[in-house]
């Protein structure tokens, strides 16, 4: 089960928040139905989407896995 504070991994793209699939964010909530509130931010730790997701959105991140880096437009600055 994820669980708040796990990073987790996106199953699908969300275009509309210029999210793709393999993006990386940190479950901040765990809602009593089971959805999970998880935050994606940018290397400087600016904000880029809070979505409301569930656990077929996501998966957790494996350690075996490695990190990719690559620029997202219009992320406001902190």
């Amino acid at each position: 089960m994820i669980i708040e504070g796990d990073v987790v991994v996106l199953t699908r793209e969300f275009p509309e928040h210029t999210l793709k699939e393999g993006d990386v964010g940190a479950v901040v909530h765990r809602h009593q139905d089971g959805a999970l509130e998880v935050e994606f931010v940018t290397a400087e730790g600016n904000t880029i989407a809070v979505l409301t997701l569930g656990e077929t959105d996501i998966r957790p991140f494996a350690g075996s896995e490695i990190l990719h880096a690559r620029a997202v437009p219009s992320v406001p600055s902190a």
